[in-house]
């Protein structure tokens, strides 16, 4: 017998999913350690190692990995001291972003900081021109001079790129080699080998991200794959990319911007994976965890893939108002509505449904982990809808009185009764995904009418009816391990790395 592994990482829960060469799996999930992402990792490793009665030196298959740790860096901000370097004159390149305003009527518009401050930002005198020949190179006194600059304010990683390097990475490639000649502990991320594309503010953007996370994410993934070497795990472990592919850890370790959406991603390939198995040309996956809920078209029995997208957005829907990444990754439409989600009274005196989330640390207030703050999970328990008895199939058992109290709180703030606001929590749910997911179609020009509703996630299977009424859905679909089918998804997946390249090229003339 063969076995393989997978472990997604999500907001609130860590979920494992043993697979043998049978096809049966054997699954389990953990609550996500936010201070240790490992311990979480190797915990649920343990849970469903034990479960099937199976050693880790018995994992002759895959051994995939999709994780958060990306995501939590960046909108935490909680990344090292970063700095950026780029040519002479480009230095608000972070700050001017590209003149954009993703809502042109608001006076008091607001963009997320610059990742990387101003005055971590350092400008060296090189040119490389757009035809890609070299005007001036660079000058290794004054790359030089740079490293104890960069001593003096911390800075752990640095992120290079010049104008026109996507043409000729010569000169990048040169800073590169004095950098690491003079201070071989930096981190450092190239715009030419992170994102070689046209336009300087979304490479500048990419390289940033990548070169602010990338000294979290390389220690990271060495430590998941010595724990795994340690337990007796014979293979090295893949990494889920978020254009659906996978690679060594290694690799992903170097280019962390290729993670931040793996598990939304593994969540999508397996929709695909049911789209075929099923003999379904277009649906629409449902996927609401403990943080989040995501959906994604399947078109052709394949997800949605995009050249670019944004993260740390000001405001959810509205483009431009985030970070761009000029990365390959599955499209999909993301809001902050999950089981963890908390529900509170908005400045009008309305009731409100996210985007803050109780995690899993404390976790809603029917975890009895301390949390006091009525949530999504708080109201399913209320409405009938989750088992307390049963959750995590008796694993967990959840405090009715504790999710009575929570929500007694706010349905006394808005004057409504327990049974109300639960209701009210739970329909103000299905409204957001639901018009997420007619944006997000619209957009695209898509019709979503009609399309099955694959549903999956912690919470997805609770809430899919009521968000399927409200797309006109012909079917809701409720697969085999709901809970755990992002984890599942990473299974279903090949090997594979997408790269871009942007080249010029001579228009044909036409007579």
């Amino acid at each position: 017998m063969s076995w393989s592994l997978a472990v997604d990482i999500g907001g609130t829960f860590t979920d494992a999913v043993l697979r043998d060469s049978d096809g049966a799996l054997t699954v389990d999930k953990t609550l996500t350690t936010h201070h240790d992402l490992l311990e979480g990792f190797f915990k649920s490793v343990e849970l469903v190692l034990g479960k099937a009665g199976v050693a880790a030196s018995a994992l002759d298959g895959v051994v995939v990995h999709a994780t958060t740790v990306v995501t939590n860096a960046l909108i935490e901000r909680r990344g090292p001291p970063t700095a950026l370097i780029v040519t002479k004159g480009f230095a608000d390149v972070l700050s001017i972003r590209n003149e954009h305003r993703y809502d042109m009527y608001d006076p008091q518009i607001e963009f997320a900081p610059p990742l990387v401050p101003r005055d971590l930002t350092f400008e060296l005198d090189e040119r490389t021109l757009a035809d890609a020949s070299v005007l001036r190179g660079v000058d290794t006194a004054e790359a030089a001079a740079l490293v104890p600059v960069l001593r003096s304010h911390g800075v752990v990683s640095v992120a290079i790129c010049l104008l026109n390097s996507f043409r000729n990475p010569a000169n990048e490639q040169a800073l590169a080699e004095i950098l690491r000649a003079a201070a071989p502990d930096l981190y450092i991320s190239l715009s030419s080998s992170v994102a070689p594309q046209i336009r300087e503010y979304p490479r500048a953007s990419t390289t940033a991200i990548n070169a602010y996370t990338m000294p979290i994410t390389e220690p990271y993934l060495t430590g998941m794959a010595r724990g795994l070497a340690e337990i007796g795990a014979p293979n090295r472990p893949l990494i889920m990319l978020s254009s659906g592919g996978v690679i060594g850890a290694e690799t992903a370790g170097r280019s962390p911007v290729r993670m931040i959406e793996s598990g939304p991603a593994a969540g999508a390939l397996a929709a695909a994976y049911y789209a075929e198995r099923l003999g379904l040309d277009r649906l629409l996956s449902f996927d609401m965890g403990g943080t989040t809920a995501k959906a994604c078209l399947i078109e052709d029995r394949q997800p949605l893939v995009a050249g670019s997208f944004e993260v740390d957005r000001k405001y959810r829907f509205s483009e431009g108002s985030g970070m761009p990444l000029t990365i390959p990754s599955i499209d999909m439409i993301e809001i902050g509505a999950g089981g963890g989600s908390i529900a509170s009274m908005d400045d009008l005196g309305l009731l409100k449904v996210g985007p803050r989330s109780a995690g899993s640390e404390p976790g809603p207030a029917c975890y009895g982990r301390g949390g006091a703050e009525p949530t999504v999970t708080d109201a399913d328990l209320l409405l009938g809808l989750l088992d307390g008895d049963n959750f995590l199939g008796g694993d967990m058992r959840l405090d009715r009185p504790a999710a009575e109290a929570a929500m007694g709180r706010l349905a006394q703030a808005l004057g409504t009764g327990l049974d109300q606001t639960a209701g009210g929590v739970y329909r103000i749910v299905a409204e957001t995904m639901a018009a997420a997911a007619r944006t997000h179609a619209t957009d695209r020009g898509v019709d979503y009418r009609g399309l099955p509703l694959l549903a999956f996630g912690g919470a997805g299977p609770v809430h899919a009816c009521a968000v399927g009424e409200l797309l006109q859905s012909t079917m809701v679909i409720f697969p085999p391990q709901a809970s755990v089918l992002s984890a599942f998804g990473t299974l279903v997946t090949p090997v594979r790395l997408d790269l871009v390249r942007s080249a010029l090229g001579g228009l044909n003339e036409v007579d």
